[in-house]
């Protein structure tokens, strides 16, 4: 190496990091977001900046979280003469998207999420979808497919009845450990989430909904009457129009809308 010459950035564990390097899988990145100038842009993790740039120079101007604070340097440095990037040091399941959310406008969110952290950010993302246009992350491939996964299998869960009562899920491509650095041990995948502009189903109480979800695949291998012992009675799953003996696997998210609107 050189003298003077910046040392190769190591992708550290403890922040599930996997640098995204297939110039392929960027285009196609890139072409799903369909970035426009008048999008406000916020980057989940942009890393060395493999989506960053590109997105900052169709878009003019960009908001990125990252948490580790060594590569933030690197990118402003990257960014220079490509548009105005704003880099905000935090954690992104601690971030307030709402207080970065311009009046009057949405943000899309954009991101190679962290592994280790996927399914509680999609959670946070959740509680402040009001502010959201859409969002384009990548994912383990697995979580994508519980993301999207029908009724009565074993992907089908609590993730995915929260989601769809709040967006639909849009699984794109998927992405081969091979494009990234270092290589993850698990296949990844491409997904797009965009918030319902009309409810698709009554929602009376968020609160108790979540509740009765979060409590039925806890034990989802007990029959309702048993996984909901305490929450709900066989009474009150009988009014929902519910079998008592059904486990919670074969339920829509409208039936628990359903139910916790009647207990």
């Amino acid at each position: 190496m050189e003298p003077g010459t910046p040392r190769r950035h190591q992708a550290r564990k403890r922040f599930g990091q996997h640098f995204l390097h297939d110039r392929h899988i960027i285009s196609k990145i890139l072409l799903a977001v369909d970035p426009r100038p008048e999008d406000f842009l916020v980057e989940i993790g942009p890393g060395l900046g493999a989506i960053t740039l590109p997105l900052l120079e169709r878009c003019g101007t960009l908001t990125a979280v990252e948490l580790d604070r060594d590569v933030i340097p690197r990118l402003r440095a990257a960014a220079e003469g490509k548009g105005e990037l704003h880099v905000l040091q935090a954690d992104a399941l601690k971030t307030d998207f709402r207080a970065l959310t311009p009046p009057g406008r949405k943000l899309r969110l954009v991101g190679n999420l962290p592994y280790n952290i996927s399914t509680p950010l999609l959670f946070h993302c959740l509680d402040q979808m009001e502010v959201i246009a859409d969002m384009h992350f990548m994912l383990q491939k697995e979580v994508v497919r519980r993301m999207a996964a029908p009724p009565g299998g074993k992907d089908y869960g609590r993730l995915t009845v929260m989601l769809s009562a709040r967006c639909r899920v849009e699984p794109l491509f998927s992405i081969g450990a091979g494009a990234f650095t270092p290589p993850p041990k698990v296949e990844s995948a491409f997904v797009r989430l965009i918030p319902h502009s009309e409810a698709p189903f009554p929602l009376g109480d968020p609160a108790r909904f979540s509740a009765l979800v979060n409590q039925a695949f806890s034990q989802r291998r007990k029959t309702l009457r048993n996984a909901l012992r305490g929450l709900a009675d066989e009474s009150a799953i009988r009014r929902a129009g519910l079998d008592p003996a059904a486990r919670p696997e074969t339920l829509r998210a409208a039936d628990y809308a359903r139910l916790a609107d009647g207990v």
